[in-house]
């Protein structure tokens, strides 16, 4: 009993060491697709120039960070006309590239972490254009297209179909500060929180009790650590191998990812750990629903090697140039509730989430909850 509560205790300074960051990183997205209709998204990714996936990766980056609501929306656009290489960009920036991911690994882990994954994930775009180019022929893409068009459900459909953006005209000011905006921007807040929910309650939960019962040796030894070489060669082929095995994906995984880098593995790994939540069992079943079973597993052949190579690549230039943070710098929060700024800060977040919650639930936001798993070929317009 006692192991329990020490790791429930754990997970619950966890919870109040990252609630004001995780609130302020979803208002900040919240406010960036209030403004930016879904409608416009598919007809500005219709090839895989440099472009496009730059272009690819900034929406997505603007969009949900529930991996879920990443997935199903890929293959939205991709039914819509969009290019599948662009479709996969705006799916590995949506989870990847997001406000909220950077502001929770700037605060576990280090400004470090958060610079790595915004360098890291255009070199994994970057990598993923070059295997598509070179290895997805016609004949897959076509499965892939006529699979994707059987609008088999797989999971947060009815999420990833609404669009809850304002739909006035306007500059993006008039827009944002509208009494439609405002709503839009409510909406949209809860119903990520929604979205994520699940993950981070698990992440949380799974990393309180690895960090309470699994001792710093068995890490140690898992990765190496006591071997400088062995440990940056081996850390990226791993990372992604123990996220497809925990199950956590979204933001959820970041505190499983303190609790690996404490106990050893290497920067790199880190990195390609947290890449890989788009790789997780349940996400490459959705992949075999969505684009079939031989696409399922071209998308797992080519999505793993660019997360080693991205992780390889950022555990080579962090190096270089003296960026990799101190090991010991990074903390599991244990310390439970106390008068510091983060309680002050959490009050005041929650109490804008409060705020925005009451907005949701007075302008019809209830009902969008229970629509989230709908049909994948909805499309809703809530914002009012």
């Amino acid at each position: 009993m006692d192991a329990v509560l020490h790791a429930l205790s754990i997970t619950g300074s966890m919870t109040w060491e990252i609630t004001w960051a995780l609130i302020l990183g979803f208002a900040l997205s919240a406010v960036v697709q209030a403004v930016v209709h879904k409608a416009t998204v598919a007809g500005l990714l219709g090839d895989d120039r440099p472009r496009t996936l730059m272009v690819a990766a900034g929406l997505g980056a603007a969009s949900s960070s529930c991996s879920y609501a990443a997935v199903a929306l890929a293959r939205s656009l991709f039914r819509k006309g969009a290019d599948f290489t662009a479709a996969m960009a705006f799916e590995i920036a949506s989870t990847n590239l997001v406000v909220e991911l950077g502001v929770i690994l700037a605060l576990l882990m280090g400004w470090q972490f958060t610079a790595a994954e915004f360098v890291g994930g255009p070199i994994m775009i970057a990598l993923l254009a070059v295997f598509f180019r070179l290895f997805l022929h016609d004949r897959l893409l076509r499965e892939a297209r006529t699979q994707a068009e059987r609008g088999l459900a797989g999971s947060m459909e009815g999420h990833a179909a609404m669009d809850m953006s304002v739909q006035r005209e306007g500059s993006f000011t008039q827009r944002l500060f509208s009494g439609e905006g405002f709503t839009a921007t409510s909406h949209v807040f809860v119903m990520e929180w929604a979205a994520i929910l699940r993950d981070l309650v698990l992440g949380l939960l799974i990393a309180g009790a690895i960090a309470a019962w699994v001792p710093d040796s068995f890490w140690q030894a898992f990765f190496f650590e006591g071997h400088p070489v062995a440990s940056k060669i081996w850390g990226p082929l791993v990372g992604p191998l123990v996220a497809i095995a925990s199950f956590v994906c979204s933001i959820g995984n970041v505190p499983l990812a303190v609790v690996l880098w404490k106990g050893g593995i290497s920067f790199g790994g880190v990195i390609s750990f947290i890449f890989a939540d788009l790789l997780i069992l349940p996400i490459l079943n959705i992949y075999r629903k969505y684009y079939g079973r031989r696409t399922a597993l071209f998308l797992l052949a080519t999505f793993y090697p660019a997360m080693v190579v991205a992780g390889y690549a950022i555990e080579l230039g962090f190096g270089v140039l003296g960026l990799i943070p101190d090991r010991e710098d990074a903390t599991i929060p244990m310390e439970g509730v106390s008068w510091n700024y983060t309680t002050f800060l959490n009050i005041a977040f929650l109490l804008l989430a409060a705020v925005l919650l009451v907005r949701f639930v007075r302008t019809g936001g209830l009902p969008m909850l229970r629509m989230m798993g709908g049909s994948p070929a909805a499309g809703h317009d809530h914002a009012a």
